[in-house]
C-alpha cells in the first residue's frame, strides 16, 4: 500500500514539525496544540483508509483464518509505526496495547507497561476524572479530551490526553486509544538512549547503593546506637533522606506486627496524613503479612494495587500518600517489615534496589537485637554494680568516710561496703576471683552475709567463718578475697581472708602497712583469717584498696604496687578521706594512661 506508507511519512515529518515549532514557542502552544489535534484528526482517516484498502484488496486462496491474521498484521505495524504516543485500553483502564512512541516518551522498555493500570499513571487529582471520562467514551461513543499530569520513571509530563471508543479484532469487549500529547516535556529524540539506562548512570546508581550499605553499617555499629535506642530511626531517616519518600518500619511484637517508625517526605508537614500513616494498623496489610510469612522481600515497580498497604479515612493508604512505586523488606529474622515508598515524580524501585534492601533489612534486624541484648545485660550489670558496691556512704560517728569506686572493662566483682553491727560500725571489702555476672553474683553473696550477720555477731572473724560456710555449702567453685572490720570507739578490729594488708596513714605522713594475710574464702571449710586490732586516733586515716589498683600497670608493663601506693598516701597527711581517695585514682590513672581492667576500690577512714 505505497500511498498509506506515503501518507504515514508525510505525517510523521509534519509531527516532528510540531514538536520543533513546540521547543521554538513554548510560550504560545495554542497553536501547536490545534494543529497536533488536527493531525490526530488525519491519523484517524489513515486507519480507517487502511482498514477500508484491507476490506476491499482481493482475497488470495487460503482460509479465513488466513486473512484475519495478516488484517491484524497490518494493523499492528501500523500501530507501531504511528508517529505519536497512543495507548489501547480495557474498559478497567488497564494497557492492553502501547506504541514505541509512548514507551519512548515515557521512559519505560517496549511493553513494559502491558497489563498495568493506565490510571495510575495519572495525577491522583485527576484519577476519579480520568475513570469517569473512559466510563463516558465506552458507554456513549463519544471522544473525550482534558488536560493531566503523567508520571512514570521519575519523569513528569504535562499532557492532553484524548480518549476513543475502538472496537478490536478478537477482542470480546471495547477497548479504548488514549492518545496522549505532550504540551510541557520535550522527548528524546528517536533512537536516543534513555539516561537511566546510560552505562555512566547505572555505575553510579550501582556505587550509592554500595555507598548506603557501608552508611548503614557504620551507623548501625556505633557506640551510641547500642547504648540507646536509637537504630530504627536512625536507619529510617536515613533511607528516607535519599532512598524513599516514605519510610516505615513495621516490629513484631506480642507475635503481631505495630507501626513503630514513619518518616514522611521532607515537604510533608506533620499533619493529618502522617498521623493517618502512624496509626495505620500493620496487620491490615496483605503485603506486611506476605513478608512477615515467606521471609523474603518484594518490590513493586509499579503500584498497580493500591490496597496493599491498607486503608485509612480517605481511603486506600498508597493512594493517599501518592505512591508509584513500593518496596517492603523483612527487618531481621522475623522481626518486623521495612516498607520504602516512592512517589510517581522519582524513578521507580528496582530489582537492584530490593536486593540492597534484603541487607538493609538484614543489619537493622541485627542492630535491633544487638541493642536488646546489650540494654538486658548493661541493666543486668547496673542491678549487679548496685548490689555490691553502695549507693552512698553512712555517716560512722567519730569518723569521715570516703571511698571510691572505678568500673572495669567488664561486669567485675569487687564490693565494698559500710554498715551498722552489733554494738558498732563495720565495713567490708573484697571481691570474687573473675569477671562477668556469675563473679559479682558470688560477691554480692558474700558482701550481704558479711552485713546482715554482723548484726548478730561482734567478732568479724566469726562472721567471716560462718560467711565461709555458706560459700562452701552454695558450691560455686569460686574464692572470694575479702577484709572486714568492726570499728568500736577509736579501735578496729580487722579480719582479712587472702585480702592485701589495711594502710594506715598517721597524721605525721607516716605509713604503716597492717597483717593482712589469711585464706580466701571458698578454698576451704575451715576458715583460715588474719586477725589484728588497729587505733585510728584523730586525724589518722585507714585506707583499703582493691587488687585492681595495685595490679594496675603502665605502658612498659610494670604494676603501680603498695610502695608507690605508700609514697601517694604520705602525701596526702592531714587531707580528708575524699581528698584521699581522689588523688589515689588520679595518681593511678597518670601511671597506667588511663587504661583500666580490673576495678579500682579505695576505702578511706578517717578519725575525726
Amino acid at each position: 500500500m505505497p500511498d498509506l506508507e506515503h501518507a504515514l511519512d508525510a505525517l510523521a515529518g509534519r509531527v516532528s514539525s510540531l514538536r520543533e515549532a513546540r521547543v521554538a514557542y513554548p510560550a504560545d502552544l495554542a497553536p501547536t496544540l490545534d494543529a497536533a489535534l488536527a493531525e490526530l484528526d488525519t491519523a484517524a482517516e489513515l486507519l480507517a483508509a487502511a482498514g477500508e484498502a484491507l476490506r476491499k484488496a482481493p482475497k488470495r486462496p487460503g482460509s479465513k483464518k488466513d486473512g484475519a491474521q495478516r488484517e491484524l498484521k497490518l494493523l499492528r505495524q501500523v500501530f507501531r509505526a504511528f508517529p505519536v504516543p497512543v495507548v489501547v485500553l480495557d474498559g478497567g483502564g488497564v494497557v492492553r496495547r502501547i506504541n514505541p512512541e509512548t514507551s519512548r516518551m515515557l521512559g519505560s522498555p517496549d511493553g513494559y507497561l502491558v497489563g498495568r493500570s493506565f490510571p495510575l499513571l495519572v495525577d491522583v487529582s485527576r484519577r476519579a476524572a480520568f475513570r469517569s471520562h473512559l466510563t463516558s467514551v465506552l458507554q456513549t461513543g463519544q471522544p473525550a479530551a482534558f488536560e493531566t499530569r503523567l508520571a512514570h520513571q521519575g519523569r513528569t509530563h504535562t499532557a492532553q490526553v484524548a480518549l476513543t471508543r475502538l472496537t478490536m479484532p478478537g477482542e470480546p469487549q471495547q477497548m479504548v486509544a488514549a492518545v496522549v500529547l505532550p504540551t510541557q516535556v520535550q522527548l528524546p529524540e528517536p533512537g536516543a538512549r534513555r539516561p537511566e539506562a546510560s552505562d555512566g548512570a547505572l555505575l553510579l546508581t550501582a556505587a550509592k547503593r554500595q555507598d548506603l550499605l557501608v552508611r548503614m553499617a557504620t551507623l548501625l555499629l556505633d557506640e551510641e546506637t547500642l547504648l540507646r535506642p536509637v537504630a530504627l530511626a536512625r536507619a529510617t531517616r536515613l533511607l528516607a533522606s535519599e532512598w524513599a519518600d516514605w519510610v516505615i518500619a513495621d516490629m513484631v511484637r506480642a507475635g503481631l506486627p505495630q507501626r513503630s517508625v514513619v518518616v514522611a517526605p521532607k515537604d510533608q508537614p506533620i499533619g493529618e496524613l502522617v498521623r493517618q500513616v502512624e496509626s495505620s494498623d500493620p496487620v491490615g496489610s496483605q503485603v506486611i503479612l506476605q513478608v512477615l510469612e515467606r521471609g523474603s522481600g518484594v518490590v513493586y515497580e509499579m503500584v498497580d494495587d493500591e490496597t496493599l498497604l491498607g486503608f485509612c479515612a480517605e481511603g486506600p493508604l498508597l493512594t493517599a500518600m501518592g505512591a508509584g512505586s513500593m518496596l517492603c523488606v523483612p527487618i531481621g529474622s522475623g522481626d518486623g517489615v521495612l516498607t520504602l515508598v516512592r512517589t510517581h515524580e522519582r524513578q521507580p524501585f528496582a530489582l537492584a534496589d530490593l536486593a540492597v534492601m534484603q541487607e538493609v533489612g538484614l543489619q537493622i534486624g541485627l542492630a535491633v537485637r544487638a541493642q536488646t541484648s546489650f540494654q538486658r545485660h548493661s541493666q543486668a550489670a547496673d542491678a549487679l554494680s548496685a548490689s555490691v558496691a553502695p549507693r552512698k556512704l553512712p555517716d560512722v560517728p567519730g569518723y569521715e568516710a570516703a571511698a571510691v569506686y572505678h568500673p572495669g572493662s567488664s561486669v567485675g566483682a569487687e564490693f565494698y561496703d559500710v554498715f551498722p553491727v552489733s554494738g558498732g560500725w563495720g565495713f567490708a571489702l573484697g571481691g570474687a576471683a573473675g569477671k562477668g555476672e556469675e563473679a559479682a553474683s558470688v560477691s554480692a553473696l558474700v558482701r550481704g552475709g558479711l552485713r546482715v550477720l554482723s548484726a548478730w555477731e561482734s567478732d568479724p572473724a566469726t562472721v567471716m567463718r560462718k560467711v565461709n560456710e555458706a560459700l562452701i555449702a552454695q558450691g560455686t567453685g569460686m574464692f572470694v578475697m575479702a577484709v572486714a572490720g568492726f570499728v568500736h570507739g577509736r579501735e578496729i578490729s580487722l579480719s582479712s581472708a587472702g585480702h592485701h594488708p589495711a594502710v594506715l596513714l598517721q597524721s605525721d605522713g607516716v605509713v604503716r602497712f597492717g597483717a593482712g594475710g589469711g585464706v580466701p574464702l571458698g578454698i576451704s571449710p575451715e576458715a583460715e583469717t588474719g586477725v589484728e586490732k588497729l587505733t585510728v586516733g584523730p586525724g589518722e586515716t585507714l585506707v583499703l584498696y582493691s587488687e585492681g589498683l595495685v595490679s594496675s600497670r603502665n605502658d612498659r608493663g610494670e604494676p603501680y604496687g603498695e610502695e608507690r601506693l605508700a609514697d601517694v598516701l604520705g602525701r596526702c597527711a592531714g587531707q580528708s578521706p575524699s581528698t584521699v581517695v581522689k588523688t589515689v585514682e588520679a595518681d593511678r590513672h597518670a601511671f597506667s594512661g588511663g587504661q583500666v581492667w580490673d576495678e579500682i576500690v579505695v576505702l578511706a577512714l578517717r578519725g575525726a
